[in-house]
């Protein structure tokens, strides 16, 4: 190599060390300093070799008490922000069928037409003051859902939110954590969007290009940080705590490098496989992190087949729904399925749902 042409390749080399060190610097702080441990979840949206995309998702949380049940809820129900007075209002557009929470907030679902939704903790989560904001209340225990109930996609979700129509009203959950979250959508196009209260105002990035979803920093944080490990590389170095933003930049290595498999078996295996990879072991603790949390399940959802797995630690086997197998139409029963009880159910469930009357969402005290 000519001394010229030396010259040039150590210059950018600096350049690039320049900036990674910048970069790391920078957001040491962010991840050292300003994240509280939260409870811990990830989520991935996957191109296939066809074209077509699956969601999958980890529920990581510290409560193994926490009751988790499929549920099936048909168009046409009527339904209420949850919080009283105020409360918004609608019928459900679309039938869904969501993974419940504590009998008392959706946390993972898909309606028939194949909007996939996820809710993750985010301690930086403020929704702002219902009462200096002046608009129609929800619980967000009812957030997700009423994103499944009113919308085919992603943009006319968008539409929609831009406007600022609401305000979700949160609590503490059943095991003493506020009960803040932010929430992903995707849809069969591979549309992304990733909504986010901070400081009282909506924060919302949308674009194909947001396929991965962890916790805390707040989300364009979380951005800038797995800037840094793309210009590391993920062939010499990635992170390895389960601390959200370690997930977070473990998650992308995995997905950008997965191959886009064009069978479907493949697909799946390697939307399965990406989510465990980054799970956090059953009863991992950590004393100066309290809240750390283990993997307690995982969800897959071919969003073009609106087919659901799920797939519990517990239980160690894959069970899954297929929405043209359910019964969606305005007047059908709802119907659940637990899921957090030992029951070696495996393969499609659809004929072990039960009738029961909807759960309700989370309210304050």
């Amino acid at each position: 190599m000519k001394k010229g042409e030396m010259r040039k390749v150590n210059m950018l080399n600096g350049i690039k060390e320049s900036i990674c060190s910048l970069v790391l610097s920078g957001f040491a702080v962010v991840v050292n300093i300003a994240v509280p441990p939260t409870e811990a979840c990830t989520r991935i949206l996957y191109e296939t070799g066809t074209g077509t995309y699956i969601t999958g998702r980890s529920m990581d949380w510290s409560d193994t008490t926490a009751a988790m049940d499929f549920w099936i809820f048909p168009q046409g129900m009527e339904r209420n922000g949850g919080v009283g007075k105020g409360s918004i209002t609608w019928n459900s557009r679309y039938g869904s069928v969501i993974i419940s929470i504590y009998d008392a907030a959706t946390s993972d679902g898909v309606n028939e037409v194949g909007l996939v939704g996820n809710l993750l903790y985010l301690a930086e989560t403020d929704y702002g003051d219902a009462a200096t904001r002046g608009k129609p209340t929800i619980s967000v225990g009812a957030w997700l859902q009423y994103f499944l109930d009113n919308y085919a996609t992603v943009a006319e979700a968008i539409q929609v939110m831009k406007t600022d129509p609401i305000t979700i009203i949160s609590t503490n959950l059943p095991n003493g954590k506020p009960a803040d979250a932010h929430i992903a959508l995707s849809d069969p196009t591979g549309d992304s969007a990733i909504f986010e209260y901070i400081d009282g105002d909506l924060r919302i990035h949308h674009g194909k290009e947001y396929t991965v979803m962890t916790n805390s920093p707040v989300y364009g944080q979380q951005l800038a940080l797995n800037t840094y490990w793309s210009l590391i590389g993920g062939n010499n170095f990635l992170p390895g705590t389960i601390s959200a933003a370690d997930r977070f930049a473990r998650a992308s290595y995995a997905l950008e490098s997965s191959p886009k498999f064009k069978q479907r078996r493949d697909a799946i295996a390697s939307v399965f496989s990406q989510i465990r990879a980054i799970s956090v072991p059953l009863g991992m603790s950590n004393p100066s992190k309290p809240n750390i949390a283990s993997t307690l399940w995982r969800s897959v959802i071919e969003q073009n087949t609106k087919r659901y797995y799920f797939e519990s630690v517990i239980n160690p086997s894959v069970m899954w729904v297929d929405l043209d197998k359910v019964n969606l139409d305005s007047g059908a029963k709802v119907m659940t399925l637990k899921l957090d009880i030992p029951e070696n159910l495996s393969g499609d469930v659809v004929s072990a749902f039960k009738p029961s009357a909807p759960f309700k969402f989370i309210t304050p005290n």
